[in-house]
């Protein structure tokens, strides 16, 4: 059995549980090396205490699970099958007192279906005990992390060659997405953002049909998946000249943005780390014009656990990986964001994005 399903099998014990099910696909992933999209279909992964790890796939993984699964006993059902049939004859007959479930993932729906098939005693959820296993990034994971970033990285470095005059916010989006693949990505890892002039003042604005102007500052958000893990990098530009005013939002920007790494240390809280660059931009007298926590943890999501937030006093543990992305965006006049991606160690922060962040100027 893998350290993860050990890990987890430990944390069944210690929570007084009968049994678990695990049915979101990234978790099944992440326990078992099985990687499926079983879109409506079940996957499931049930542990039975005592007994050997389940996992149930619609027949048509069938041998895809067998190939990539470190869970031996696999079970299949096709689309006439009800897969809770499956996991009731998983329990011999037997009442399980306690089950846990995914309470995020599992829709009322599914619940229903399982109660029914599987009358335990109590559903508990384990969103907790997951969390708190994927926080801490192993050296393999972090390696896939870091080569997510430098295919990003990659992606950005050409996708700026594409700044030409007449070109759209839309079609450096398409550039963006196309050498995403070329470079060897499996895909974006959320919705690119490329936005220019006052609509960097967005934090989280749409790219349009809006063309590149001198003047412009001009904002790229964008990350890709690679080996099942995500990257996610923000870098601004300006374009021609850098107005006065923008490139000292810029600076205060850098700033915060290595103010909030250098407080990324083991022992720390995350809330230090987002007050730790609120403060930097608070001083320079822009602190109304960020609205957003510091940074959100990164993995096989590019959102996850922890949320980078002031009031967060859970303590930093090494292995944990996280953004750093401050901003500072003024209505009409526009905005800067600077994102990096960081791992802790014991040493201190490493930051697995490396791309330049100095005010560069591109020229159409």
């Amino acid at each position: 059995m893998n350290e993860a399903l050990s890990t987890l099998e430990q944390g069944m014990a210690g929570g007084g549980l009968d049994a678990l099910l695990v049915t979101d696909p990234k978790h099944v992933y992440y326990l078992t090396g099985f990687a499926s999209n079983p879109h409506e279909r079940f996957l499931g992964l049930l542990l039975i205490r005592g007994e050997e790890p389940v996992l149930i796939v619609p027949a048509l993984d069938a041998e895809a699970a067998h190939a990539a699964s470190e869970v031996t006993k696999i079970l299949t059902h096709s689309d006439t099958d009800n897969p809770y049939e499956l996991l009731k004859a998983c329990f011999g007959g037997t009442k399980p007192g306690t089950i846990g479930i995914e309470k995020e993932h599992f829709s009322v729906s599914r619940y229903e279906q399982l109660a029914a098939a599987v009358p335990a005693e109590s559903f508990n959820d384990i969103g907790h005990l997951l969390r708190a296993m994927r926080a801490k990034k192993t050296p393999e994971e972090v390696s896939r992390m870091k080569h997510a970033a430098e295919l990003v990285e990659e992606v950005l470095r050409r996708g700026l060659t594409h700044v030409k005059a007449g070109v759209t916010e839309i079609e450096l989006v398409a550039e963006l997405e196309y050498l995403m693949k070329k470079v060897g990505a499996a895909g974006p890892s959320f919705d690119t953002m490329v936005l220019s002039g006052p609509k960097t003042a967005l934090p989280h604005g749409v790219p349009g049909d809006r063309i590149i102007q001198p003047g412009d500052f001009l904002m790229f958000d964008l990350g890709v998946y690679a080996a099942g893990y995500a990257s996610d990098i923000t870098r601004t530009f300006a374009v021609e000249e850098a107005d006065p005013k923008l490139a000292e939002i810029y600076h205060t920007v850098l700033a915060a943005n290595e103010a909030g790494i250098a407080a990324s240390r083991a022992g720390a809280t995350f809330g230090s780390v987002d007050r730790a660059a609120r403060e930097v931009i608070e001083a320079a007298g822009y602190g109304a014009y960020f609205m957003h926590r510091v940074g959100h943890g990164l993995g096989m999501d590019t959102h996850e656990y922890p949320s980078l937030h002031g009031l967060n006093e859970d303590i930093i543990e090494n292995g944990n990986v996280f953004t750093i992305e401050p901003g500072i965006y003024v209505p009409n006049l526009g905005g800067v964001r600077i994102e990096d991606d960081v791992f802790i160690t014991a040493e201190g922060p490493q930051t697995l994005t490396s791309f330049p962040k100095e005010l560069t100027v591109l020229h159409l």
